[in-house]
This record gives structure tokens, sequence and C-alpha cells, in this order.
């Protein structure tokens, strides 16, 4: 069938990503935009288009993974990330990007590339149509300050203000979209405490007007309160991790709330303490270094972003062993399970303010006439149970842009589309949702 077919979706639940309750309805998308969202029977049907029958099913937004790492392994080893040979590791990045479209993610936020080019060639390898993933805000190597690097081999180093201007720059000159600056510590390192702090208001003060001159936004590895202060007082954008902050800090957070986004990453600390004994980092272990004592405060911190209305997103270092890339729909549980998001919160989270980090809050993330038609199609109620959108086998159907990456398919019995005679002209083909 032509890509440009019109595409109309019927008999679904439309869960638009305003907030509103999903609602019995149709969509129609031509072309890479949603044309019409209506009631059933009340769409206008385009000449030609394809009839999706939805069973029932929830049509929705695409997901949004605000702190995502492309180029991340799956390993163990921290280090190994810079060691792997480029041919193998753009491979590696290309499979990475269409794992996160497959299960749903439609936009995804870079957040660190283990090589300096690698995030920016595989964005512009997506948009240019070679390669599937999401659309895709690129990174480079992350910024930190000698003797402060998380991971000392996929590290840019910048000691000063003048250095720090040197590196901004350089990245700038590869065509990343964004700037990631390493502000504290973390404790799996050995030798990093997530509670120390390594770079000076100078430095930050430069890289943030480096890269907000040449319309580059910047993001920080902040858990200790004094960096998330940092970046509140310098003009950082997005915030990861934010654990220990402060009274002082949360207060200034909430008067930034409608210009800075956080996203946790709270599944590396859950799946830390609960998930990583397999590679000899047990509860205990992780307990003894901090993990826990770190998640229950950083726990009440969320709660309390969440509680004065700060825009706290999903996502966060998944492709780590205990992290494995395809499980990103884990925060979305955690939002519910523990930080106290209702169903619905979490899912807007993940789509109307994952438009809005991707600094396009009225083209993405909502199902709304006008918007681009980035779609997932789900087999069942997300807002009954939040964790069927962690089954890549619930969602039925799969669109970006206007375009099937995944054509819709059901588990069960074929479904016959029935076109009232009424609306049988001009419809050239009924897809038939086909196990």
């Amino acid at each position: 069938m032509h890509p440009d077919t019109p595409t109309l979706f019927t008999n679904v639940r439309v869960l638009d990503g305003t907030g509103t309750e999903p609602f019995a309805g149709e969509v129609l998308v031509e072309g890479n935009h949603i044309a019409a969202v209506g009631r059933p029977g009340a769409t206008r049907r385009a000449a030609g288009a394809r009839i999706v029958d939805g069973r029932g099913g929830t049509l929705m937004p695409g997901l949004c993974d605000a702190h995502t790492h492309f180029t991340w392994n799956n390993g163990t080893s921290l280090d190994a990330l810079g060691e792997l040979g480029v041919e193998e590791h753009t491979l590696l990045t290309a499979r990475s990007a269409k794992t996160y479209l497959d299960y749903g993610y439609t936009m995804c936020v870079g957040a660190a590339s283990a090589k300096q080019r690698l995030d920016v060639v595989i964005r512009d390898a997506i948009n240019a149509g070679d390669i599937p993933g999401p659309r895709y805000l690129a990174n480079g190597r992350e910024i930190a300050s000698t003797g402060g690097a998380l991971i000392p081999s996929i590290t840019n180093f910048a000691d000063g203000p003048d250095e720090m201007r040197k590196v901004v720059r350089g990245l700038i000159g590869v065509g990343v979209d964004l700037i990631k600056l390493i502000l504290s510590g973390e404790e799996i390192t050995g030798t990093q405490r997530a509670e120390d702090t390594y770079f000076t208001d100078a430095e930050i003060a430069v890289a943030v007007a480096e890269a907000h001159n040449r319309g580059v936004r910047v993001c920080a590895h902040a858990r200790s309160a004094e960096s998330v202060k940092m970046c509140l007082r310098n003009g950082v954008d997005i915030i990861y991790h934010g654990s220990f902050i402060d009274d002082e800090g949360m207060d200034e957070l909430e008067r930034q709330k409608d210009r800075v986004f956080v996203a946790p990453g709270i599944n590396w600390l859950i799946a830390t303490l609960e998930d990583a004994s397999p590679w000899g980092f047990t509860p205990d272990l992780a307990e003894q270094v901090g993990y826990k004592r770190e998640l229950e405060i950083a726990i009440e911190g969320l709660r309390e972003m969440h509680r004065r209305g700060i825009r706290v997103l999903p996502g966060g270092d998944y492709g780590f062993a205990w992290t494995p890339h395809g499980t990103y729909a884990r925060d979305l549980e955690h939002f519910v399970k523990i930080l106290g998001f209702t169903p619905m919160e979490a899912i807007l989270s993940a789509t109307k303010q994952g438009g809005e980090i991707m600094d396009l809050p009225h083209e993405l993330g909502q199902v709304r006439p006008g918007y681009l038609a980035d779609l997932i199609l789900v087999e069942g109620d997300p807002l009954a149970d939040i964790t069927i959108l962690q089954d890549r086998n619930s969602l039925a159907a799969i669109m970006k842009d206007g375009v099937f990456h995944k054509e819709p398919v059901w588990r069960e019995e074929p479904a016959v589309v029935e076109v009232p005679a009424q609306q049988a002209a001009g419809i050239e083909d009924a897809v038939r949702l086909d196990p």
C-alpha cells in the first residue's frame, strides 16, 4: 500500500494525551499528521483510506524516554563501552534505536553517547529513513572535571571556564542537540559519591551560555543537593536524578517548573538494588554503598516534586545488564506504584510532557488534529494496568510519522472490517488485523 494512503482507525478507545478520559472514537491520519479525531461514525472518510478496526483497543500517543542511551550495550563493564570498536558500536546503537520503537517509544532524549558522533550519526540516519528509530535528540560524550568522570573512557574532560567553552563548542560543531554535564558522583563507580559536586558555577555558566547561544540545550547528571541548585542557578534545562534535593532546591525548582524538566531514572536505583545480583552486585552490597538510602530519599523528593506540579518524566539508564534495552516502561510502573502518580498522570508524563521536552509541544505527545501521527494501538487498557505497556506483544500497531513501524496485528482470529455501503466508495483497502 502506498505510504501516503490515509488511515482511519475505528473502534478504538482514544487516550488523547490531554488528560481527558478515553472515549470511543476514530482517528484519521493523512500524510504524517492527524487530520481528524471524532466520535464513532462522525469522522470524515478520506478517499482511498484504509480502515483499521482497533477492536476496542486503546489508541494513544507514542511514548517518550527522557534519558536515553542508544550506545549502552546491556553490559556490566562500564569502561567496555569505550573499548568497543566503532563498527560494532554503530550496529549495536542502530539496534537499540529500533528496539525503542519496537516498544512504542517514538520520542527519545539522548543523555550521552559513548562516542562523540555516534548519537548524531544515528539521529541523522533515522531522520533520513535509512534505519528505524524514534525521533531523537542527540547527545555527545558527557563532560566531566578531572577526577569527576563516571566512565572515563567515554568522557570529555574540562577544567575551568576556558576548557569548558572549548569542549562545548567542539560538541556543538559535531551537531549535537544536547550537552551533558556530570555534576555529581555515582556510587557504583566505587570512587565517586552521589552527594559530591564536581564543577563550579563559573564552569556551568559558561557551558549553558555557549550551548544556548547556538540553540543547544543542557542536561546534567545531578544527584547531590548542591548540584541540583547549581543547575537551577545557571539555567540547565534537564536535571537527571535529583535524588538528594533539599528544601531550598525544591522551592527553586518549583519556581522554575515551567522551564526545567526532571528525569530521575528511578528504575536504575530500584534495579541496582533488586536485580543486579547475577552480575555480582548483590542487594547487600548495593545497600552498603548507599543505594537503599538514596532510593528512600529520592522517593520522598520525587513525590514532593509531583505534588508541586514539577514535570517529572520517565526514562533513564536503560542499557546496562540489569536495566536492559526493551524494559523501558518499567519506569511508568514505578511512577504509579512508588511515586504516587495515577496511571493517567504517568501516561501524560510520557506523552504530553514528552512532546514538551522534545520542544515540540504543539506537534508531539497528543492525539489531536494537526499533531504528528506518532501513535500506538494497545491491546488492552493501560489505565487499568500500566504494566501492559511493558509487553511488546500488547502493542497491536506502532505508527511514526504516519507510517506503520508495526502493522496492525492481533493474536486472536482476524477481524473482518465491515464498511457501510454509504462509506464504501473510495475505500481501496480495508486492513484485516491478521495474527
